[in-house]
């Protein structure tokens, strides 16, 4: 089998699990700096195509919305595929290095925290939606 063909079946996959758990796609800077700039509490899911990414982050991100509280904004940039647009996001991610799976929580276009790679990697799925719902509890309002 073609590796470039297995890799696109790969992301496209990543791809299809992100956007049907709710999140919106941002693949341009600009749609990123839209986005970004909401008003109200924003999730950007950094997605890659990492084991810990299809093993975790995806289902976690998926999962952890499903609560009385929640972000008002749910989007999502593809680490390593739409470069442009995720250099545009860590822009966002003032004090926070590179990371890929992460989860970045922004209120008003400012960063309040993150969930790096190393909180996410090592952990269950169960444990990020844990950490998630954590931060939706300090800083969301009940839907």
């Amino acid at each position: 089998m073609d590796f470039n063909l297995f890799m696109n079946d790969v992301v496209d996959a990543a791809r299809k699990d992100i956007i049907e758990a709710g999140y919106e796609e941002l693949k341009s800077p600009e749609q990123v700096e839209e986005a970004l700039d909401r008003k109200g509490t924003t999730l950007v899911m950094i997605n890659s195509t990492c084991g810990c990414a299809g093993g975790v982050a995806r289902p976690a991100a998926a999962n952890a919305i499903h609560y009385d509280k929640r972000p008002d904004h749910l989007v999502t940039v593809f680490a390593g595929q739409d470069r442009e647009a995720t250099e545009k996001a860590r822009e966002y991610f003032e004090g926070y290095p590179p990371s890929s799976p992460s989860f970045a929580f922004l209120k008003d276009g400012k960063i309040v925290t993150m969930l790096e790679r190393h909180d996410i990697e090592g952990f269950t799925a169960m444990d990020v939606i844990g950490k998630l719902q954590h931060v939706f509890d300090e800083h969301c309002e009940e839907i």
